[in-house]
């Protein structure tokens, strides 16, 4: 009797370092093995990983409810409750992908993109800068672009038909009313904005996103930089004027302003010229911008653009050379923005913005005088963010406002044509992952125009399935349309928008520095003036 006591003990002791044995496999959802997944007991040193076959084993003393835990990168953790007795448990366990952004499939058909570092950068600053022929214009870098043709006589960004009109440029996602400076008939523009005041570019030769509006061909969208990072001054001289330049730099802000100054009237007389110059082009443009960070998640962003140019020539009579007429134009410009984005939450954002433009031309053509102003006001909002790990959202609403107004005074007698554009326009456009190898952007945009109370839908839909590390194809569809020309709505207002459809297959392999791009499209027109 007094050994049964000891044996008890013994037995509980023994019943307490029993050793049970967890096993299983580890599968993708097709069922394949994953290898070098670990698996463990929470809060426990007892674990392993996964062989070649997907399957593990290992044992221990704990018992009870426990949570057994898988996990490997680019996968979802998977945690389960586990009520472990004295007998071996056996498991099989299912991994399911996760959205990883560095490494998720990216809608490519008809985009050329460089604004997310992450993502594959297609032209940064200093490629526009250094791209041969383009003198450092974004335009006439983007010219160089499968989807584009080059067109002598404008040196704007001409895309798959139609004309230069059909381009549309957004800085920080607002309407830019004529992004080109003014020049003579028939000899190619320079866009206003130089390259390097933006960190990304994104431009799209069609079935681009359902968030911009009124362009028929293309989108144009510039991310302007943010805070400054070193307090500097730059002078620059040319053989054609000068510039001088400052930025001032805080700990939550920067100020940078820059005055610049062309005269090319001794370039003029030193090298002959097509153009009959009475007086070349000579212009003055000053620009600031101001950034402020705002609490710990908010920037805020203020870009102003001012500009004044004049030139004169002598058009001639394309029967008779001889036969000439004096043409003389003054432009003034003016365009400024801003924009303020916050973070709400880990998932979701904020931004919004307001951009306003002038332009003023003044045109004379022997005794006859043309004043032509247009104005632009441009408002927009948009949320973004996360509805799950497979579902991303960004709506939005926007008002553009636009007054042209022209008068033309020939012989005493003055004619005037005036009209005021307002398009209310809302937009939502979602990203839907699939895996990291099967994207599908699906969207649609609502449209009104006051002048002729029409309301319109356009969709917009993407595909996008990766391949390889490498390769993907992308399909892309969208309906687009955009205001007749201001010389078209001055005569009657009540035109309705022209439209154009855009079919797009896309297939694009980078691998060492090196992109391979292949592009089939079809593109048709409806309801052109």
């Amino acid at each position: 009797m007094k050994l049964l006591p000891y044996l008890l003990f013994a037995l509980l002791l023994q019943e307490s370092y029993a050793q049970v044995k967890i096993s299983g496999r580890v599968i993708d959802v097709s069922g394949d093995p994953i290898p070098g997944v670990n698996v463990f007991l929470a809060d426990t040193y007892d674990g392993t990983s996964t062989d070649a076959n997907g399957r593990f084993e290992f044992e221990t003393p704990q018992q009870g409810k426990q949570l057994l835990t898988a996990r490997f990168i680019g996968y979802k953790e998977f945690i389960q409750e586990v009520q472990i007795a004295n007998k071996n448990y056996e498991i099989t366990i299912k991994l399911v992908e996760a959205i990883n952004e560095l490494q998720a499939v990216t809608i490519t058909a008809g985009a050329f993109t460089a604004s997310d570092v992450a993502r594959r950068t297609v032209f940064r600053a200093l490629d526009i800068a250094t791209t041969a022929g383009a003198t450092a214009d974004i335009a006439g870098a983007l010219n160089t672009l499968p989807g584009t043709q080059k067109v002598g006589e404008s040196g704007r960004l001409f895309v798959r038909g139609g004309d230069g009109n059909e381009t549309r440029t957004f800085i920080d996602g607002l309407v830019v009313l004529d992004a080109y400076k003014p020049s003579a008939p028939n000899t190619p523009s320079r866009g206003r904005f130089l390259p390097f005041m933006f960190k990304g570019t994104s431009f799209s030769t069609g079935g681009y996103s359902a968030e911009y509006g009124q362009a028929l061909s293309s989108a144009l969208v510039l991310d302007s930089k943010d805070k400054g990072d070193q307090t500097r001054t730059d002078f620059g001289i040319l053989s054609v004027g000068g510039d001088i330049g400052h930025t001032q730099v805080w700990n939550q802000g920067s100020l940078g302003g820059k005055v610049q100054y062309t005269n090319l009237r001794p370039y003029v007389k030193l090298i002959s010229q097509e153009v009959d110059w009475i007086d070349a082009p000579v212009s003055i443009e000053a620009s600031a911008a101001f950034r402020q960070e705002v609490g710990k998640h908010g920037l805020f962003k203020f870009y102003g653009n001012f500009n004044r140019a004049n030139f004169s020539l002598y058009q001639h009579n394309i029967d008779d050379q001889n036969q000439k007429n004096r043409y003389e134009l003054t432009n003034e410009y003016q365009y400024i923005n801003g924009f303020y984005k916050s973070r709400l939450n880990t998932n979701w954002s904020a931004q919004g913005g307001i951009s306003f433009t002038c332009i003023d031309d003044k045109s004379q053509l022997e005794n006859n005088n043309v004043d032509e102003v247009q104005k632009g006001l441009h408002a927009k909002a948009v949320v973004d963010g996360s509805l799950s790990e497979h579902v991303e959202l960004r709506t939005g609403i926007e008002v553009i406002s636009r007054t042209y107004d022209q008068s033309f005074n020939p012989d005493a007698t003055e004619n005037r044509y005036l009209f005021h554009e307002v398009i209310t326009a809302a937009f939502v456009e979602s990203d839907l992952y699939a895996s990291n190898r099967f994207v599908v952007r699906a969207g649609g945009r609502l449209e009104h125009v006051n002048l002729t109370q029409q309301i319109s839908l356009d969709p917009r839909i993407s595909l996008a399935y990766k391949l390889g590390a490498d390769g993907q194809f992308s399909v892309a569809y969208g309906r687009f349309r955009q205001s007749v020309k201001d010389e078209f709505i001055k005569l009657d207002p009540l035109l309705s928008a022209e439209k154009a459809s855009h079919y797009i297959f896309n297939y694009q392999y980078v691998k060492d520095r090196r992109t391979f791009r292949m592009e089939t499209y079809y593109k048709a027109y409806s309801d052109l003036v």
